[in-house]
Order: structure tokens, then sequence, then C-alpha cells
């Protein structure tokens, strides 16, 4: 069986994606948290699934390109300088790099995009994301994805259309711009809607997650298509074979 090693065990997610492993008919390479010997576990492992911290996102990439080792990368709060790294550790291995591991955001994302490409700018995007209270980064990953969806259905960029927050006097809103709104509060697991709002009518496609178990099924899954794959970057599309 495919082994898949944990970046992050002791984290919410590695604890979940280790109570699934076996329903899903994986084996368990092991884990380490941060500051473990994530070498030993790169070469111990078909492919590493990595839901720790951007900190430790570089070092983690260096031991999958010495061991040849896929990665998928779970964790959110990246940077330019980071998604940088990834595409350079691209050209050694197979990596896939993703916001949010649920197969329904998958789709949702799919749905967004050809929304997005259908509709014209006078439909105005506006997404919404609700998350427990302890989440650090905002908008989420999964939002910020569903915004580089809608501005690829519409061929352009998520920095050149991106409203994160607004306050005060603000004016009308800009056609064009992909607006974001973060809620945070309680114990949700995460909530996601993509709104487009028309003149004298309005899409809103939805996704709501019950149980962070989705997250931990999607990673596994991730990560079984995932090992065996030549080097280059993949999406959770390629996984639905959307």
């Amino acid at each position: 069986m495919t082994g898949i090693g944990i970046l992050g065990s002791q984290g919410r997610m590695g604890l979940a994606i280790a109570e699934v492993l076996s329903e899903l008919g994986a084996r368990d390479a092991g884990g380490v948290d941060l500051g473990g010997d994530v070498e030993a576990l790169a070469q111990a492992s078909d492919v590493l699934v990595d839901f720790s911290a951007p900190a430790a996102l570089e070092g983690h990439l260096n031991a999958a390109i010495a061991a040849g080792t896929p990665i998928v990368i779970g964790t959110t709060g990246l940077s330019g300088q980071h998604h940088a790294a990834i595409d350079k550790a691209a050209e050694r291995i197979a990596v896939l790099q993703t916001g949010n591991t649920s197969l329904g955001i998958a789709m949702l994302s799919a749905l967004v995009r050809q929304a997005a490409s259908r509709l014209g700018e006078e439909w105005d995007i506006e997404i919404v994301e609700t998350h427990h209270r302890r989440k650090v980064d905002a908008p989420s990953g999964t939002a910020l994805m569903l915004g580089e969806a809608a501005a690829e259905g519409r061929g352009t960029t998520l920095p050149e259309t991106s409203v994160i927050g607004r306050a005060g006097l603000t004016g009308d809103r800009v056609a064009g711009t992909i607006g974001f709104a973060s809620l945070r509060g309680g114990t949700v697991a995460g909530d996601h809607s993509v709104l487009f709002a028309g003149d004298g009518e309005r899409i809103e496609l939805s996704h709501h997650a019950e149980d962070r178990a989705i997250f931990a099924r999607g990673a596994v899954k991730a990560a079984l298509w995932l090992a065996g794959r030549d080097p280059g970057r993949y999406t959770m599309d390629q996984v639905l074979g959307l």
C-alpha cells in the first residue's frame, strides 16, 4: 500500500488524516511535528502531506526534493515567496498545493470559474467565509482559491481585482472587482459562499463543512492520486478529473 507521511502530525489536520488513512486503503508511514526528522520521514514515505506552518514549508520541500518524494501541501497563509519555492520544487518532484482539500470545494471552485466566465462584469462577485475563532489567517486560503477561480474565469488575476475588507466611505463599487469578507467565531469548520449579484437577480454558490474529516479524506485521496506522478505542479481539479 502507498505509504503516506504526515508533516504537522500533531495538529488538528494531522491527527484527522491519521484517523482516516486506514479507511481509505493507505499505509501510515508515520509523521513528524515541527522540528522533527523530516528527512527520514520523506525517505520512508511514498508521498508526504503537509499541514504544518508556512515557516516550515521551505525545509519540507527541500527534504521532499532530496528524497524524490511527492508532496501534498494544504498549509494556508502562504506568500508569493512560498509559491515561488513550490514552483521551483515542482521542477524536481510532483507537488499538489491547495487552499482546501475538500472534494466539494474543488467542485465549487470549478463552478465558480464557469459562472465567472459566462457572466459579464455587470455581475458583481463577493466571497464570504466563516471559520472558528482560532483561525489565524484571513481571508482563508479557500476563499482566495475561489477568488482565483473567479478571476481566471474572467481572464484576469486576483491581485488585479481583489478588494479585501471595506471600511469608511468607500464610494461606489468598482466594476470587475472581487470582494472578500471574513467572519470568525465559535467552532465553525469552514463555510464559504460566492455571490454573483446582477441587476435584479443573484446567484449564490456555497459550501458548508460539517466535519473536519472531509478535509482529511480529501487530503488522503489527493496523496494517493499524487504518488508516482511525474514532476510538476498539480491541483485538486485534476484529482477529480475536472
